[in-house]
């Protein structure tokens, strides 16, 4: 019975094929866009779960919404439209060669989106002290309406989901930025940023769809 022997190329190691930079970026895009459908797929499973328990307790809804500060809320839909504006022109300026612009138009990004999680902040804190926020004892207690508890637990998971991307999309874009500030960027090779760039358009597409959902629902 004869052994199996493995040969070796006495020219070296196999070659290896890569991707050329053209197919790396459309495959780089195609997954960041599968990605961002899935993204789609768990935020509308809650926008649905809304639509429903509204349907069930539309008065109570109704009196819900009006607990929530809609100049917050509109606030903070203005400074997300703003970041996003601000992530297209470092996409724009990474296409230009200009790895300076990049840094700061994705500095400004990253500062709207701390003053996003900061006026989020408050807006729970106000919800804590009027005993509208999970952990409060008027929250919990047998008297509280149960319509009302539907209401603020959608709005917490949604809203808190919603910040939790936020975080995600400022590392991101922080990695982005260490990548610019090396001057790893130019009209050849920018996927990272229009990638980042992509996700965060996301967050800020979500929210805007979050706002009226929520805050104008009465």
């Amino acid at each position: 019975m004869g052994h199996h022997v493995d040969t070796v190329d006495p020219q070296g190691p196999p070659h290896v094929h890569h991707m050329d930079a053209r197919t790396a970026y459309h495959a780089a895009k195609f997954g960041m866009w599968l990605f961002l459908a899935t993204e789609i797929l768990l935020f509308g499973g809650l926008f649905c779960a809304f639509i429903l328990f509204r349907w069930m307790y539309l008065e109570e809804f109704h009196h819900a919404s009006k607990h929530l500060n809609v100049w917050m809320g509109g606030t903070n839909t203005v400074v997300l439209i703003i970041s996003s504006f601000f992530a297209a022109k470092a996409v724009d300026a990474a296409q230009h060669n200009d790895n300076k612009k990049v840094v700061r138009n994705l500095l400004v990004t990253i500062v709207c989106a701390c003053g996003f999680l900061v006026i989020k902040y408050f807006e729970y804190s106000a919800k804590y002290h009027h005993g509208l926020f999970p952990t409060s004892p008027e929250f919990n207690s047998p008297d509280f309406n149960h319509a009302y508890k539907c209401f603020f637990a959608l709005y917490y998971c949604m809203t808190g989901l919603h910040a939790l991307h936020v975080l995600i999309g400022m590392a991101i874009l922080g990695w982005v930025i260490s990548k610019a500030r090396k001057d790893r960027f130019s009209n050849r090779y920018y996927t990272p940023v229009e990638v980042g760039a992509l996700y965060w358009h996301l967050v800020d597409l979500i929210w805007i769809y979050l706002f009226p959902l929520l805050y104008l629902v009465g």
